[in-house]
């Protein structure tokens, strides 16, 4: 492309995200490419279990039936080019399904198709060299529904190159779709790793949706206009700085605390982000507003990629079921907990006398009472209103048929004030993630466009670069001197912003300061070892911090802490979103002086 300046707008986040992202931006953003995430590691299976039933099927079909439908005129007048993951684990059908769409509306569309992600075909060999899981360690199961590669930019880019109007892709890294377009518009090379890592993290920025126009927004009561929110946009720079917004007129936010917490969603080591076509280092990363609702992102700092492909797997481990009651009065929380203990005991008998084995796992989760996410530092003991989350796992599903059939006779046999049950819950698969890491080499991508073939080329040959140490060793100056001056003790929320995310099993926290002047106190309040302790009753593993001093933030990875994470966990917060909400009320004793103590709290503490 000859312009110097693209708007790249990001209209889904997930399969489920509001139909309006795309309309909005198409009519409103001023863009040159639209973008859509569709998956996640559960809609694999899900789009797998509905291709195994018809062949045409497979992938996001609300990508064709609901958003190009209502959008494909528009996009064509516009030139508007659309890069999407939405094929899932048939990009072909949603080729054909779009093509079809597009002679129904008169249109001439060149749609472009990337393959090469599926590597079902070399899970025998795999399982006899002994792959290992990611996190646990665990063998290859023997039942594998989906194996996918987390496939780069480089495709892409080449369907683009090609003159496609439309690309679907399958399984490929959430922010490859942005990084590609960004690729083919300025003609980056793939060793171009600078470039590479500020592309990456513009399409990490875009890559949740409205997570980056204020969306979870830690000061939710700033943001305007829920109803109406604005679908992030991107105004990218050849030199790789990018600007931050969203459609005029629109609701939202978009502000420095925003990107840094959409920045930090879910990246673990912010130094070494692991990407197929880049390791990214966001540690010297700057954000300055540059207008109403536009911020200025620059500082991102690129490595060559490692030589492998993340795979993720999925895998059928038996069933679950998860009911709900909600429990009024006197006591509910404890009425709520006999109740769920009691369905248990029942069950369990009825399973030994029609010979079925005991569950696998089971939950009671009394939601309301603080109990599930604060532990020990719940308020509410005396909470007069709680839902009782009840989530069991067995190997067999008549056995959870029985548990779903015991939940509705709670109602008029146990504790006075049981309501709110909404007819019997379904037993389903429980089905769980197996990630694994695959030699780029013994996959081969490549792009299919009328009738024609172009193979794409990945570098293999490289080493994982690692990061010198200077990324993260200019941190802030020695905390304040606490000793000789009145000290009062504050939520942290009144000091720094925070959201978190997920990784299998591992809950990701980034932590920003509200001032600059306020990160020397953070860190040293939190340490890896307070955060640890106060969320000792979620985190079974580890907790290790994260130095990002050009936003003045830390990041916190928390390992074992989401009661197996995804669909393996029976948490009512499986993904970890409440845990930055969590972290917020850790106390902080921070100086009189600085005037965040609010009448009513308790009284000041004396050094």
């Amino acid at each position: 492309m000859d312009k110097d300046v693209v708007r790249i707008g990001g209209a889904s986040g997930f399969w489920g995200d509001s139909s309006v992202g795309a309309p909005q931006l198409v009519a409103h953003g001023d863009i040159d490419f639209l973008v859509f995430d569709y998956l996640a590691e559960l809609t694999m299976s899900i789009l797998a279990a509905a291709r195994s039933k018809n062949p045409d099927l497979g992938y996001a079909t609300d990508f064709v039936t609901v958003t190009m439908k209502s959008v494909l005129r528009e996009v064509m007048a516009r030139n508007i080019r659309v890069v999407t993951n939405a094929g899932g684990v048939n990009p072909q059908a949603c080729a054909r399904a779009l093509a079809a769409l597009a002679a129904e509306q008169g249109q001439s569309l060149r749609i472009a198709v990337v393959t090469g992600d599926d590597v079902t075909h070399l899970l025998p060999a795999l399982r006899d060299e002994g792959v290992r899981e990611l996190q646990s360690g665990a063998a290859l199961p023997e039942r594998v529904l989906t194996a996918n590669a987390y496939l780069g930019a480089l495709p892409v880019k080449r369907a683009l190159d090609e003159g496609a109007q439309v690309v679907i892709t399958g399984r490929c890294v959430d922010s490859a779709v942005t990084l590609g377009t960004l690729m083919h518009a300025f003609g980056w090379a793939a060793d171009a790793y600078d470039l590479l890592a500020q592309g990456s993290l513009a399409g990490h920025i875009i890559e949740c949706g409205c997570q980056a126009t204020g969306g979870l927004h830690t000061d939710w009561e700033s943001v305007p206009d829920w109803p109406h929110i604005g679908y992030p946009v991107i105004e990218c720079h050849r030199d790789g700085s990018f600007v931050a917004t969203k459609p005029a007129g629109t609701g939202g936010l978009v502000n420095t605390a925003v990107i840094a917490e959409q920045m930090l969603y879910e990246i673990g080591d912010p130094q070494r982000y692991l990407l197929p076509d880049v390791t990214c280092d966001f540690t010297r990363v700057t954000l300055e507003e540059a207008g109403e609702h536009r911020v200025s992102v620059r500082g991102a700092r690129g490595l060559a990629p490692g030589p492998a492909y993340k795979v993720s797997s999925t895998y059928l481990d038996g069933f679950r079921c998860t009911a709900q009651l909600t429990v009024v009065g006197i006591a509910a929380a404890a009425k709520a907990r006999r109740t769920g203990e009691a369905i248990l005991t029942r069950t369990r008998e009825l399973f030994a006398q029609l010979g079925l084995g005991d569950y696998s796992r089971t939950h009671i989760e009394v939601l309301g009472s603080e109990a599930g996410n604060f532990g020990p530092h719940a308020r509410t003991a005396d909470v007069r209103e709680v839902v009782l989350h009840l989530a069991v796992m067995h190997p067999q599903k008549a056995a959870l048929e029985v548990f779903a059939r015991e939940i509705a006779p709670a109602g008029t046999s146990w504790s006075p004030g049981t309501t709110g049950a909404a007819g019997r819950p379904s037993p389903s698969p429980c089905i769980r993630q197996f990630a694994f890491l695959l030699d780029k080499s013994r996959l081969a991508p490549e792009v299919q466009m009328d009738g024609q073939v172009w193979p794409v080329a990945v570098p293999v040959d490289g080493t994982l670069a690692m990061p010198t140490a200077d990324g993260a060793s200019a941190v802030a100056p020695p905390a304040p001197d606490l000793s000789a001056q009145a000290v009062v003790e504050v939520p942290l929320v009144r000091l720094a912003f925070a959201r978190s995310g997920d990784k299998g099993d591992s809950s990701n926290i980034g932590v920003i300061a509200r001032r600059a002047e306020w990160l020397p106190l953070l860190r040293a309040t939190l340490t890896e070892e307070r955060v640890a302790g106060w969320l000792a009753h979620l985190v079974k593993g580890s907790v290790t911090r994260f130095d990002v001093p050009g936003i003045h933030a830390m990041n916190f990875l928390c390992t074992q802490a989401l009661d197996g994470g995804g669909m393996g966990s029976l948490r009512n917060d499986p993904l970890g979103k409440g845990m930055a909400q969590i972290l917020l009320n850790l106390p902080v004793r921070v100086p009189q002086a600085w005037g965040l103590h609010q009448p009513g709290e308790p009284a000041a503490n004396r050094p």
